[in-house]
């Protein structure tokens, strides 16, 4: 087996843009505080990523972090798909392979 990482998924507007719609209703399940990126959030983020697929991170007003450089940050560690940042909420997703199909996030070709 070669050590090679796969390629990361890249979405188009259109399929970014289904799963802001989907996103929309969500509350945030992932809240960091001044702590920032410790490794304890980073697992819990990738926790609820592997349970969810999309979820929504808030920055809270204490943290003292960008917000720019730490959704994307984030996403780069959990090797998840940055969709959308509004303020201080970011939208992630990564799909999870192991869920039965029936249970995971449907995103249209094109």
């Amino acid at each position: 087996m070669s050590d090679k990482k796969k390629e990361p998924v890249v979405l188009n507007t259109k399929q970014k843009q289904y799963l802001k719609g989907l996103a929309h209703p969500l509350n945030p399940l992932v809240q960091i505080g001044k702590e920032g990126l410790s490794p304890g959030l980073l697992a819990m983020t990738r926790e609820e990523l592997l349970r969810h697929e999309l979820i929504k991170v808030k920055l809270s007003n204490n943290s003292g972090l960008d917000k720019v450089a730490t959704s994307e940050e984030i996403a780069e560690k959990t090797e998840s798909i940055l969709v959308q940042l509004i303020g201080k909420t970011f939208v992630l997703y990564k799909e999870n392979l192991k869920k039965p199909k029936d249970k995971r996030i449907y995103i249209p070709k094109g």
